[in-house]
């Protein structure tokens, strides 16, 4: 199964533009993509790195719906080294997706992880980063809580040829 396929399978359709995959599972399936500052319709898509993988997206959505969002806003405005490596994160991601874009086109994607320009917008978006190598301290922090990424089964399995998501596939305990 090509990564592309596996992708579309992961979050349940088509992907809007060519990807890399930035990390993988221990399944060897894909956990982020990067996706380029442009999609394909030339749509500026300020997220670069996408998490596609379900067991991560699951456990990082319940920690949002209980607030984790507002935590680490919290937690950003009351310990200044926390804070100051945030805007960091910000500042190194906005720079990478602008050095990614070709030429000089008319539309651009702007601000930091996720499209924002300051504070915690989504913790996946920084889980992503974090999880592609790059310093996020929302993303190490969030990732106390999603990993390890211990599926038994595979989340994508191949059926009549295509990539398919695994019925079989259960969050591990």
């Amino acid at each position: 199964m090509d990564d592309a396929a596996v992708g579309a399978a992961q979050i349940g359709r088509p992907l809007r533009s060519g990807t890399v995959v930035a990390r993988r599972c221990p399944l060897g399936l894909p956990t982020v993509t990067v996706v380029p500052p442009l999609l394909d319709d030339g749509t500026p898509f300020p997220t670069r790195y996408w998490l596609c993988c379900p067991l991560a997206q699951r456990r990082i959505g319940r920690l949002e719906s209980a607030g984790g969002v507002g935590a680490m806003e919290r937690r950003a405005a009351a310990d200044a080294a926390f804070g100051a490596r945030l805007e960091a994160a910000h500042t190194r991601y906005a720079a990478e997706r602008e050095a990614a874009l070709v030429g000089d086109p008319p539309a651009r994607p702007s601000g930091g992880v996720g499209g924002a320009r300051a504070g915690v917008k989504c913790l996946h978006a920084h889980y992503a980063d974090h999880a592609a190598g790059n310093d996020n301290p929302v993303g190490e922090a969030v990732a106390v809580w999603v990993e390890p990424l211990n599926c038994a089964a595979p989340c994508v399995v191949e059926v009549a040829g295509k990539a398919a998501p695994n019925p079989r596939w259960r969050e591990p305990k």
